[in-house]
């Protein structure tokens, strides 16, 4: 086996020499190269890992920035979701409201044909109107319900067209039927009672603030009866956020009262009632400090002092 010598050969000082064979050699040289190669590989892993990190940030950067922006859509889709269900809500209210008031129309009609002895062949307010037209077709479905809603507004208001046509008649009939003199209100509207506030300005009970009072207010016991002004037909009977239970009597000739606060109804839509009928009780519902009767007086939807439609109070 073939022997090397190693010699180290310093400027000053011993001479220094290692033999070393053949294969001590080779082993020597295949581990310096092993070395060599697992550094490579080594740098180039570590290398890689690095690039695989930025690619994993950027990759998750662009994650979190699409997830805020579809998040930020879904929230915009949220908004606008909300939107068209409060206004659809709203829309399905009102339909309602004006549903209730035509049936109450209807039920007013009935009533004064009924008591008129009209023609009911003439005035029928159970009929529906009549509609024609052709037929159209509609895919989209916000289309669709936008358009039930625009059909259910035209319906009522075409039949609203046609009650006002009709109880305007039946109004002009009444009125030949009745002098002027007995639909004009006379009579003090509750059983006892005295004047506590009077038509005009005043400040307001609650703020403090000044407004118009169009009406009179007539403080009485809680429960006290309460009684129509003059004969007429009952045009509004039910719950205002304002003067809680409320009536509302149509006197022809223009005239109206109306009285707010009750505790009680006692008469309905469509009931004729003769002056001095009690019609409710008195109480403090709505907007009220107290037990006592709002009461106030139109013609032709102009509001006028009730205190000079009231007749002297004795004792």
């Amino acid at each position: 086996m073939k022997q090397y010598s190693l010699l180290f050969v310093p400027d000053e000082g011993r001479t220094v020499s290692w033999r070393l064979s053949s294969r001590v050699l080779a082993s020597m040289a295949f581990f310096a190269v092993a070395m060599t190669g697992f550094g490579s590989f080594g740098i180039y892993a570590v290398t890689q890992k690095l690039e695989q990190q930025q690619v994993l940030q950027q990759t998750e950067q662009a994650f979190h920035l699409a997830r805020g922006q579809e998040e930020k859509q879904m929230a915009d889709l949220r908004t606008r979701l909300a939107a068209e269900v409060k206004k659809n809500g709203v829309f399905a209210r009102n339909i309602g409201q004006i549903e209730a008031r035509l049936s109450r129309l209807d039920s007013l009609g009935q009533r004064l044909v009924e008591v008129a002895s009209l023609n009911k062949n003439e005035f029928d307010f159970g009929v529906k109107p009549a509609f024609g037209g052709p037929r159209q077709v509609v895919d989209d479905a916000r289309a669709r319900s936008a358009l039930d809603i625009g059909k259910n507004l035209q319906s009522m208001d075409v039949q609203m067209s046609r009650l006002d046509t009709q109880l305007a008649a039946i109004d002009y009939l009444l009125q030949g039927k009745q002098e002027e003199v007995a639909a004009r209100p006379h009579a003090w509207p509750t059983e006892g009672g005295w004047l506590s506030s009077p038509y005009g300005l005043r400040s307001d009970p609650f703020t403090g603030e000044p407004e118009m009072h169009r009406g009179v207010d007539i403080a009485n016991r809680f429960g006290a009866p309460v009684l129509a002004a003059g004969r007429g037909i009952v045009v509004f009977a039910g719950k205002t956020p304002d003067f809680g239970n409320m009536i509302m009597i149509d006197h022809g000739f223009g005239y109206k009262t109306r009285y707010g606060h009750m505790s009680a109804l006692l008469v309905k839509v469509g009931d004729m009632v003769q002056a001095n009928q009690e019609i409710g009780r008195v109480g403090s519902s709505g907007r009220s400090t107290g037990p006592h009767l709002h009461f106030e007086v139109y013609r032709y939807g102009m509001h006028l002092d009730p205190a000079s439609f009231l007749p002297p109070r004795h004792g």
